[in-house]
């Protein structure tokens, strides 16, 4: 085994600036999948496989509220690694800069105004989150949450598209 100047064995070699990029990049990329494809993965495919499996939408909305407790805390981190590539992210264009900022924080104020309608939702709902005690206004205050959450959602598609532009655009004028 060589050894280096000092006569100690060769470490491992240090992160380059390059290699911090990626590992940057590759985390908020799979934070705003997990996030985002994760709600369009439920939305989409659990949630009418689940109602047709038990055969009632009032169980697959108790399933679906302890899920949506999980999704929140994802969708945080997510929402605290992209700010993170916003803040280190070099992109030259100024315009979609301020573009990816500008979904970011509807993203993230969508985020607080969905934690706060899921918790006014459980208060609509009995103690075990099987069902709820206020319909008309449970499904008043869940309309609104699914109209914040496709906000939420084509915020984070623009926020996803301009942001894979300015990493390209990024790379090619480093």
């Amino acid at each position: 085994m060589a050894e280096d100047e000092a006569g100690e064995p060769p470490g491992l070699p240090l992160p380059t600036p390059r290699d911090m990029t990626t590992l940057r990049r590759f985390l908020v990329l799979q934070a705003l999948v997990l996030w985002q494809g994760g709600f369009l993965f439920y939305a989409a495919v659990v949630v009418p496989v689940g109602t047709a499996f038990l055969g009632s939408a009032a169980a697959q909305g108790a399933i679906t509220a302890r899920v949506t407790d999980v999704m929140n805390v994802i969708g945080s981190v997510a929402l605290l690694l992209l700010a993170w590539e916003l803040n280190h992210g070099r992109d030259p264009d100024r315009t979609r800069d301020l573009i990816r900022w500008v979904c970011w924080t509807v993203a993230f104020l969508t985020h607080a105004l969905l934690f706060y309608l899921h918790w006014w939702l459980d208060g609509l709902m009995d103690p075990g989150r099987t069902h709820a005690v206020n319909r008309p206004l449970f499904y008043h205050v869940h309309r609104v949450y699914l109209i914040t959450i496709t906000v939420q959602w084509l915020a984070c598609l623009i926020l996803a598209w301009f942001m894979l532009r300015g990493w390209r655009s990024e790379d090619v004028w480093r």
